[in-house]
């Protein structure tokens, strides 16, 4: 009698087939975890992607340009010299002058076109006639062209045949070599800089005013505030955030401002920053080292000093910021 080979059943196994649609559901659940996990990050990889070939590369690229002798004609050949770019640019006195007009020429524009722009905005913010018109017409000097701008900014400001001069002459007043002279040419400059940033920097005080609740107004109307009063205890901190952006925004962009004084000193083929550097910015100085001198380790030397100053600049603001939060 032949015995049977089929093990017995213990009750554990399972007697029947695994239950229709299980796989396609836990394969479904797991795209679903996939799903919320990682598209934020593929929304965002686009970015990412861009920030490194375009400004993370060129940045960590340049920094090691500014390590080596290197010249224009010849970039594939470096000479490895360290630091030593960097302490000259730190014993060059054209440095400290370039940095001593950018910050002049930066204090003299971003001050009165922030309070400029403030004060537009918050005329813009009433209604009346023509409010879109205005508001339409503030953004056409941050629409043109700076070359354009410096152009017409430079016949306004010419020594013999401007118009300035020529009010001044009216009037009385001897004319100004506004392009010789070290003040008046870094006023002239900052007046180009007012006139196509003033418009821009007061839509965005625009925005954040009109974000601003109407029951604060109202209450402070019931308490009696007048219009300063509302305009200095309701506005100015209500747009605190904004007044800070457009104060970094304007702090980089007087860093790197490079157009206007260039087309001011009558293009690249003329002066660069005046015949006395009177008004030579670090932008200016990046391109007489890297287009003029035909040094690039000296040009992005430079570029990482301009780098290192909007450091040095957040990092006050930021310490500023935390002093004024733990003591208000």
């Amino acid at each position: 009698m032949a015995t049977s080979t089929t093990p017995a059943l213990t009750g554990d196994e399972p007697t029947g087939p695994p239950p229709a649609g299980s796989t396609p559901r836990r394969r479904g659940a797991l795209l679903h975890r996939l799903d919320l996990k990682g598209a934020p990050y593929a929304f965002v990889a686009p970015f990412f992607v861009v920030f490194a070939a375009f400004s993370f590369y060129p940045l960590v690229y340049t920094f090691w340009i500014s390590l080596h002798d290197v010249e224009l004609a010849t970039l594939d050949v470096m000479q490895w010299v360290a630091f030593d770019n960097y302490v000259e640019l730190w014993n060059d006195s054209r440095f400290w002058n370039a940095l001593q007009n950018t910050i002049t020429i930066g204090v003299i524009s971003t001050v009165p076109q922030l309070l400029m722009a403030l004060g537009l905005a918050h005329l813009l913010n009433y209604r009346m006639r023509g409010s879109l018109f205005f508001r339409v017409a503030s953004l056409v000097p941050y629409a043109t062209s700076v070359a354009a701008a410096a152009l017409v900014f430079t016949m306004i400001f010419e020594r013999d045949f401007g118009m300035i001069n020529w009010a001044l002459g009216s009037v009385g007043i001897d004319p100004v070599d506004w392009e010789a002279d070290k003040w008046p040419a870094q006023v002239a400059i900052s007046t180009i800089v007012i006139w196509r940033w003033t418009g821009y920097n007061a839509l965005l005080y625009l925005a954040a005013m009109q974000a601003i609740p109407a029951d604060r107004y109202e209450a402070a109307s019931l308490d009696g505030a007048s219009r300063w009063q509302q305009f200095t205890h309701v506005t100015v901190p209500g747009i605190r955030s904004t007044i800070v952006f457009t104060i970094v925004l304007s702090t980089i962009g007087a860093t790197q401002l490079f157009g206007e004084p260039l087309i001011f000193g009558q293009g690249p083929n003329g002066v660069t920053g005046g015949a006395d550097n009177q008004y030579q910015t670090l932008g200016l100085l990046l391109y007489e080292e890297g287009w003029k001198n035909y040094q690039m380790g000296r040009s992005a030397t430079v570029a990482w000093a301009m780098f290192l100053l909007l450091l040095i600049v957040f990092l006050v603001q930021r310490v500023v910021q935390r002093v004024r939060s733990r003591t208000s």
